[in-house]
């Protein structure tokens, strides 16, 4: 994968449409006195780069000497920004209701108050309804504005009114902030640890989410307290390993979208992540029959306008939705079929490597490298485990750790016993190091040890007594975190039976169908 640029300018270029860009050519010059301006030629520069190259670019664009190239680049900018604002100016919310209020500070400097407070009326009324709540504190702070310093006539007990009206959007943005905080560090807790590791970390989740929730009370009523309650909530039995839970919040998340349907347009990338959650807790309790009622509903969403005309929308769906459609070929135990994904994935991080965190192309590397373990490419396995390990260890250490039990596995299967020896050391010092063995990694661990010294005919019962001792600890709490990752128990059952792995796994998901 290329390296990401970190030019603001380069990246903003990149992401605009055929129509965006043809917009911004007519907006450079209708605001300009002559054609040939150097903005534009900078932006024509930057549009034909397929990679952001300073040196190359002076090279090419000899009117544009390097001591005016950062002022250019910041009024281009703008510019863009500018003519964006134009025709995009329908799509959001905000940019509505920032419109809107322009308007009414425009018409308040001419000293038109009274029709500046009636078109803050109207703001507050689309505010309301629509639950921006933070917005709606900025026009009541202007409106107290003019209030105090004209005699506009209006109605009666008006301060008091207005002074009422704070007191209660303050104290439901106080609500609505503690709850965001709550999700958000419940979810960046995730993202760097991953699931519950032991007790001491079960235990602190636990005294941290319930402090935080008592501080709240009982003032949730509106939908983006409910909306961060149930995201809390979901990352909070996600951590945990507690999926009925993770389910349960997970569908009151989407359904508060099911009741408030013009709330998917407002924010539509919370609707995103929420159907990413139904899913995925429809994956962890193994719901296959509800799994693809959610997963159709997703793919029928994907080809709405509100996804479609939202390239923020698209990549979002195509990262949320590919996932979902990999986790189907996992349930199902269909690997090799699932293996048809992989180019059009490759394609797309490729084409988005822009907009897509490492943390999306992290997941994407180990479900690949899942679908080729699951198929027997251990060769392939490695390629896309590779792809993870090398890369900075600064977030998901548990992918991490997986990753490098994963490529070990591989490494067993593809008879490398002389590299073996080195990675077990290294892999299992690593996994120490990250708090990330518990009895199924530590058995995983001894038993590669001794079959350097067991022979062929005599490892497929070594492999039956593993096989027992793990299967003793699937309701262990703190070692069902492996299987999440690894499905260990059909890998020994498909070296016991000597067939693939997606064999077992389908066999297991046709048994459960016919039950």
């Amino acid at each position: 994968m290329p390296n990401r640029s970190s030019d603001a300018l380069f990246q903003l270029i990149k992401s605009l449409e055929k129509s965006e860009k043809r917009n911004f050519k007519l907006y450079a010059k209708r605001n300009s006195a002559t054609e040939d301006l150097k903005i534009t030629q900078l932006f024509d520069a930057f549009d034909k780069m397929d990679e952001y190259d300073e040196v190359l670019l002076l090279k090419k664009n000899k009117k544009i000497s390097k001591q005016q190239l950062s002022n250019t680049k910041a009024h281009l900018y703008r510019q863009i920004l500018s003519s964006l604002r134009l025709i995009r100016n329908e799509d959001n919310i905000d940019i509505q209701l920032h419109e809107q209020l322009d308007y009414a500070r425009i018409l308040y400097n001419k000293g038109l108050y009274l029709q500046s407070l009636k078109i803050l009326d109207r703001i507050k009324e689309n505010a309301k309804a629509t639950h921006q709540f933070s917005f709606l504190l900025q026009v009541l702070f202007f409106e107290k504005k003019i209030e105090g310093l004209h005699i506009t006539r209006s109605m009666q007990d008006r301060a008091d009114s207005l002074a009422n009206e704070v007191d209660d959007v303050n104290k439901r943005l106080m609500v609505i902030g503690r709850l965001s905080n709550l999700s958000l560090q419940l979810y960046s807790w995730y993202i760097k640890n991953g699931h519950a590791r032991n007790e001491k970390d079960e235990k602190d989740l636990e005294v941290f989410f319930e402090k935080h929730l008592r501080e709240n009370g009982d003032a949730i009523n509106g939908f983006y307290e409910k909306l961060y309650l149930y995201q809390s909530y979901c990352w909070y039995a996600f951590i945990r390993q507690d999926f009925l839970l993770y389910y349960r919040y997970a569908q009151k998340w989407v359904g508060l979208f099911d009741k408030e349907k013009f709330m998917i347009e407002i924010e539509t990338a919370n609707y995103i992540k929420g159907l990413h959650n139904l899913l995925g807790a429809h994956f962890d309790l193994q719901n296959h029959k509800k799994f693809i009622e959610a997963l159709n509903d997703f793919e029928d969403f994907s080809h709405s306008k509100t996804v479609l005309q939202n390239n923020n929308n698209r990549i979002q769906v195509f990262v949320y939705l590919n996932i979902s459609r990999i986790n189907k070929h996992f349930i199902e135990g269909t690997f090799t079929e699932g293996l048809q994904l992989v180019p059009y994935i490759e394609e797309k991080l490729s084409e988005y490597y822009l907009y897509i965190d490492r943390h999306r192309v992290l997941v994407f590397y180990y479900k690949i490298a899942s679908l080729y373990f699951g198929s027997a490419d251990y060769e392939k396995t490695v390629d896309y485990l590779n792809k993870i390990i090398n890369w900075k260890v600064d977030l998901r250490t548990d992918l991490q750790c997986y990753a490098r039990l994963l490529h070990l596995i591989a490494h067993y299967e593809l008879g490398n016993f002389q590299l073996l020896e080195y990675l077990i050391k290294s892999v299992y010092r690593f996994m120490a190091k990250m708090e990330n063995l518990s009895v199924v990694e530590e058995e995983v661990f001894n038993f590669l040890r001794r079959s350097f010294r067991v022979s062929p005919a005599r490892l497929k019962p070594e492999f039956e007594k593993l096989l027992i001792k793990l299967k003793m600890q699937e309701k262990n709490p703190f070692a069902t975190r492996a299987f999440a990752y690894l499905d260990i128990i059909s890998w020994l059952e498909s070296k016991i039976r000597n067939v693939p792995v997606q064999n077992i796994l389908r066999e297991k998901f046709l048994k459960k169908n016919s039950e």
